[in-house]
């Protein structure tokens, strides 16, 4: 009898690590489309790149610039699209003009040849990097199908689905980012895709699939997320709430948020550590198990 096959996100789910606090991302973006069937394990590597190319993704990433690989069919596999964020702009690039287009970009030179208008709509990357990690394949790869016909099948719900790369935390797949908000999901069920969509059509983020605003670092993530929560509860849903005050120490912080939707409420929102063992990746099932690290969890709202 063969082994029950295990998946890091499956054994996550089970150990109750929170989706809250896990949504940390580099603001600044690169985005680059190449076909999948080519992608290396490298969140930015694959196969057919020239050495120039190769050399120039690199140069961005030592630079500061997140560089992902993105992967939609009715993409031309010489032609290319990349996306600048949080710039939102938007770029068609023949292969072979690909480094000198990024030798441009790094001399902040011209780059009106290969522009187009600039995005209308916001992108939404799901990953369904297989090679990186098996859950990503799995349920990554199922979560953006789901997505792409909802949006196909929805002309109200204006987004650019994309493919892509490995966006952090395979133990939480299927995992989705939005641009230009910078709002990351995880663990995205069927059931969920329609009304994640909605909401993030009305600029709301998706609380029950929701990581984090990735700007914010876990402790901050942990705190809003809970706020946004407990308003929702009351039947007072904020679109966003504003980080103004944090007293953080090593067990326990105390984290405050303003509504920009509503001047003067405030709430405070305690956070404190817990322990949770867990698989960070499904490559870990095989090499040394489940780790112990550290999250934070709210444990207390209150108006301030």
């Amino acid at each position: 009898m063969s082994a029950v096959q295990q998946f890091c996100a499956v054994e996550s789910a089970a150990q109750g690590d929170p989706l809250a606090g896990s949504g940390v991302h580099a603001e600044r973006n690169l985005l680059l489309s190449w076909p999948r069937r080519h992608w290396g394990r490298n969140l930015r590597r694959a196969g057919g790149m020239s050495e120039a190319l190769l050399a120039r993704l690199d140069a961005l990433a030592e630079g500061g610039r997140r560089v992902n690989l993105i992967h939609r069919r009715d993409q031309p596999e010489e032609s290319h699209r990349l996306y600048l964020m949080p710039e939102n702009r938007d770029f068609a690039v023949p292969r072979d003009e690909l480094p000198a287009f990024l030798e441009a970009f790094e001399r902040d030179a011209d780059l009106a040849a290969w522009e187009r208008p600039a995005p209308t709509a916001p992108l939404l990357l799901c990953c369904t990097h297989g090679k990186k990690d098996k859950c990503c394949a799995k349920f990554g790869y199922a979560a953006y199908k789901a997505l792409a016909a909802a949006v196909e099948a929805r002309p109200d719900l204006p987004f650019e689905v994309w493919e892509s790369t490995h966006l952090g935390g395979c133990r939480l797949a299927a995992s989705a980012l939005v641009f230009p908000a910078l709002r990351k999901y995880g663990r995205i069920p069927p059931d969920d895709v329609i009304p994640l969509l909605e909401s993030e059509a009305a600029g709301r983020p998706y609380l029950p699939c929701y990581r984090g605003d990735s700007r914010l670092s876990p402790l901050e993530q942990c705190a809003q997320v809970a706020a946004l929560e407990w308003l929702a509860e009351r039947g007072e849903p904020a679109t966003e709430l504003e980080v103004v005050g944090v007293e953080e120490r090593t067990e326990r912080a105390r984290v405050i948020l303003r509504r920009r939707d509503r001047e003067g409420d405030e709430l405070s929102v305690t956070c404190e550590t817990r322990e949770v063992l867990r698989l960070d990746t499904c490559a870990d099932i095989d090499d040394g198990g489940p780790s112990l690290s550290r999250v934070w969890q709210a444990t207390a709202i209150e108006p301030h």
